[in-house]
């Protein structure tokens, strides 16, 4: 019989995992000691899961719903875009640092960050503001814009980066993401941005022939630790997730995944419950969190009564 520990997140008593030492981002790192499980067939399986994907493996009775704030960072500045549009920002915080502090004083488990300027730039521009946040905060944190080589990824978690978002690289460069997995196993995220279906690239300037689930399918069996689906066409717009594309690319591949773009109103947060939804991670809020339309302390307390 195996044992368990997960940090902030219940697990139903049929499913029980043992899981090591926590990471600096409290994060605990999973290895199992049971050789049973090691001598059964999913084994060559289970063991390269973090612990959000084993919960989904083996729990079908268990919510791990989270629902990450978002920090987009421009020239330093916590802003919102509109469609992905740089000339459509909106600075809602010049000190990223207080803000990461406010979304974990709220109650938040993690935290989701992108340098903007380094998607476009194809390398880190707001790394002193994404060191900041990760000394202003104990939260785990997830950065993804212009990582795209070994060397960067390796260089942003030996900072504290609990994991690394990999978006144009998962399309010029997929060997790259599959080794990542490999040598930081349960720390490679992969982004995938969608418009009109059609994966963006580039900081979303440019749009290539790969549907998002064609994209998503390159990378099972990789080790990737979750897969964030954005929907350009909504990001920033305020009018709702597409809960339709996003819940079909959950069904489509068994990689966790993390809705993005368009998450609304409360009316977001009750639709991420229902159980359809249940494959999912979790979901990304940004300017719904900064304008109001979402009580955080709402917001977290519905998740957490879905995962009792």
């Amino acid at each position: 019989m195996l044992s368990a520990c997960c940090r902030k997140s219940p697990i139903h008593p049929r499913h029980l995992y043992v899981l090591g030492p926590k990471s600096r981002a409290g994060i605990p790192a999973f290895c199992v000691g049971d050789s049973t499980l090691k001598s059964a067939p999913v084994w060559s399986r289970v063991r390269k899961l973090t612990t959000v994907q084993l919960l989904f493996f083996f729990g079908d009775k268990c919510y791990l719903m989270i629902l990450y704030p978002a920090i987009d960072l421009k020239d330093g500045e916590c802003v919102r875009l509109k469609l992905g549009e740089m000339s459509e920002a909106t600075v809602y915080n010049r000190d990223p640092a207080a803000q990461a502090k406010a979304f974990e004083e709220q109650g938040f488990e993690w935290l989701h960050v992108v340098d903007l300027n380094g998607a476009f730039a194809g390398a880190s521009v707001n790394g002193a503001a994404v060191e900041a946040i990760l000394k202003a905060t104990r939260n785990p944190v997830q950065l993804g814009g212009g990582i795209r080589s070994l060397e960067q990824i390796e260089a942003w978690l030996e900072r504290g980066l609990a994991r690394v978002i990999l978006g144009t690289v998962a399309v010029r460069d997929p060997a790259l993401v599959r080794e990542a997995c490999g040598k930081f196993p349960g720390k490679i995220a992969v982004g995938i941005d969608a418009r009109g279906g059609k994966v963006a690239v580039e900081g979303w300037a440019e749009t290539s022939d790969l549907t998002a689930a064609e994209l998503a399918k390159r990378f099972e069996g990789a080790g990737v630790a979750a897969i964030i689906y954005t929907d350009i066409d909504r990001d920033g717009v305020l009018t709702g997730i597409n809960w339709e594309a996003t819940i079909a690319l959950a069904e489509a591949v068994s990689i966790p995944i993390i809705a993005s773009g368009g998450l609304a109103s409360m009316a977001d947060i009750e639709r991420m419950v229902k159980p359809d939804a249940a494959k999912l991670e979790g979901a990304i809020s940004g300017r719904a969190l900064y304008d109001g339309r979402i009580d955080p302390k709402e917001a977290l307390a519905m998740l957490r009564k879905a995962r009792a």
